[in-house]
């Protein structure tokens, strides 16, 4: 899922279109829940609640469901589940290996709902160990071009991260990713924020080594299976080596 690409771009815009129909509003509010119970509830000793809580506000998602998923997570409150993270390994079509991260309270509903999702859609499941190898864990910070006082550009975003431990920043359209070392992950996030910086979301994501560009057929074949999975409501993530010329999503947007 490269930075330079149409594909990129539109799963950016796509995301937070999802956020706010509320489609998302779930899977935020369970990675909150799951943050807190980790780490605690204190967001100042917790970067990985704070950047979870950091994700839900930008996507719209309530003040009051974050406070009670921070409660339930760190056992203030009650009715929180018992949530266990599962990453699945496979291929999707044109042999594109495939991450599926899923965050759920009921693992043998996972498996049946995923494997389901990609038989159905012309892919399959694989062992582990299979395509896990492809990928490499990064962390990435989603810093919006337009701030509230002013636009920056790709020099100011790495001005501001390149001592933090930036490796690339990538320009995704009215957006960019600031891709570093997971273990970076924070310090980059600190310096933006140092700088005057707003961003979107900063999280750990893994990322493929090599992609493989798919052609017309392949590329509309791989995003509906993408999207079947997105609407599982235990798959979190996922993570694939594809990526799509700004022609061939042309053409698919304009089918």
């Amino acid at each position: 899922m490269s930075g330079h690409s149409k594909w990129a771009t539109t799963k950016h815009k796509k995301a937070a279109i999802d956020a706010k129909r509320g489609k998302m509003f779930a899977k935020l509010i369970k990675n909150v829940e799951v943050a807190a119970r980790m780490g605690g509830g204190d967001p100042g000793g917790n970067p990985t609640l704070y950047d979870a809580i950091q994700k839900a506000k930008k996507s719209s998602v309530p003040n009051d469901n974050i406070d009670r998923a921070v409660k339930r997570g760190s056992g203030a409150e009650t009715g929180g589940a018992d949530y266990q993270t599962i990453m699945y390994e496979g291929y999707g079509p044109a042999g594109v290996a495939m991450l599926i991260e899923c965050l759920t309270d009921n693992k043998n509903r996972a498996a049946m709902e995923v494997r389901t999702a990609m038989t159905r859609n012309g892919g399959s499941l694989a062992d582990p160990g299979s395509v896990s190898f492809l990928f490499h864990r990064k962390g990435v910070v989603v810093v919006p071009a337009a701030q509230d006082a002013r636009t920056v550009d790709e020099d100011d975003v790495l001005e501001a991260t390149l001592e933090a431990g930036a490796d690339a920043v990538e320009d995704i359209g009215d957006a960019f990713e600031v891709v570093s070392e997971a273990t970076d992950l924070v310090a980059v996030r600190t310096a933006l924020q140092a700088a005057g910086i707003d961003y979107d979301s900063a999280e750990a994501e893994f990322r493929p080594d090599l992609k493989v560009e798919l052609d017309r057929d392949a590329a509309g074949k791989m995003l509906r299976l993408v999207d079947v999975l997105e609407d599982l409501d235990d798959v979190q993530n996922i993570y694939a080596n594809f990526d799509i010329s700004d022609d061939v999503m042309a053409e698919l947007e304009d089918a």
